[in-house]
């Protein structure tokens, strides 16, 4: 390692990260807050081990989730509160996010019966077929650093057809229709509606590489499209431009999914009932998306109401 390369790295480990972990700390309400949070969140991966079975039909509405080992009880929470409220029935399929082995695969069979999962050799044999390092290298270089990626490479290059896409720190309060209608009639798109521009890009950078008008707040904790209309091309040639111009952000993906929807039909969830970053309050939702503050309320409280 290069002189300048040691110092930045002993930075980097010494200062940069400590610092940002103390700011992370400091959002959650200090040191005690914080370890209570994490308390919260150790009790309920053991609440996932004894979770009721999650069936999983053939004939069922299918759902896909990205996910692996430190998301699985996540996932798990998910599913079975979308089964607990809903009288229909679903064919869950977990895409691997690299961090499966046989003997979580043989425990997650156990817990959702039916289930499918890729795995990881799948995944790739999918992505030489019809995302060729020679001829994608952003989109094979970039989901190798930033796994969000791969919600659209590796779960949109599994088969054609149409798709809803669940991130797992979700929980179902109520039936969720409107995405039930959806499932059983798909077109165009689905998404839930941000609580705060989350694009990580500039809009108008974003307009002008698509030719369209890009839809404001799109969130993709639930996120439905049809495979077939995904132009691998497009999506290369969008994000190596915006990280070219604007650098790499955390939310390149869900820019991405806003560039796909743009000149398609929308089913937009309302954001009165399917809520990003929720409060306390539960009166009017069908789906919380737990994402910054709203982790303290979902990992002490929120999976404990599905739990009871």
């Amino acid at each position: 390692m290069k002189p300048t390369s040691l110092l930045q790295h002993l930075i980097n480990i010494l200062y940069r990260a400590p610092r940002s972990k103390y700011r992370t700390i400091q959002r959650f309400g200090g040191f005690s807050s914080y370890y209570q949070m994490l308390q919260g969140r150790d009790k309920m991966i053991k609440a996932s081990q004894t979770l009721p079975v999650i069936p999983s039909h053939k004939d069922g509405l299918q759902v896909y989730f990205l996910t692996g080992k430190d998301y699985l009880y996540q996932t798990l929470f998910c599913a079975y509160s979308l089964v607990k409220f809903s009288k229909e029935k679903y064919q869950f399929t977990l895409v691997d996010d690299g961090s499966f082995t046989e003997d979580l695969k043989s425990s997650t069979k156990k817990q959702m019966p039916g289930v499918i999962i890729f795995d990881t050799n799948q995944i790739n044999r999918n992505l030489d077929l019809f995302l060729p390092t020679n001829n994608y290298p952003f989109l094979r270089d970039k989901r190798a650093v930033y796994p969000h990626l791969r919600k659209l490479t590796d779960i949109h290059t599994i088969d054609d057809g149409y798709k809803l896409v669940l991130d797992s720190d979700m929980l179902f309060f109520k039936e969720p229709t409107e995405m039930i209608n959806w499932l059983k009639a798909p077109s165009g798109s689905l998404f839930m509606v941000d609580c705060a521009e989350s694009y990580g890009y500039s809009q108008q950078f974003m307009e002008d590489l698509v030719g369209e008008q890009i839809p404001k707040l799109v969130n993709v904790g639930a996120f439905g499209f049809n495979s077939s209309a995904i132009s691998w091309q497009h999506l290369e040639n969008w994000g190596k431009n915006l990280e070219e111009k604007e650098g790499t952000t955390y939310f390149l993906e869900q820019a991405l999914s806003a560039m796909l929807v743009a000149n398609r039909s929308k089913t937009i969830l309302n954001k009165e009932e399917y809520i990003v970053n929720p409060s306390r309050n539960l009166e009017n939702a069908k789906l919380h998306h737990y994402v910054d503050l709203s982790k303290k309320f979902y990992w002490e409280t929120a999976w404990k109401i599905i739990h009871e």
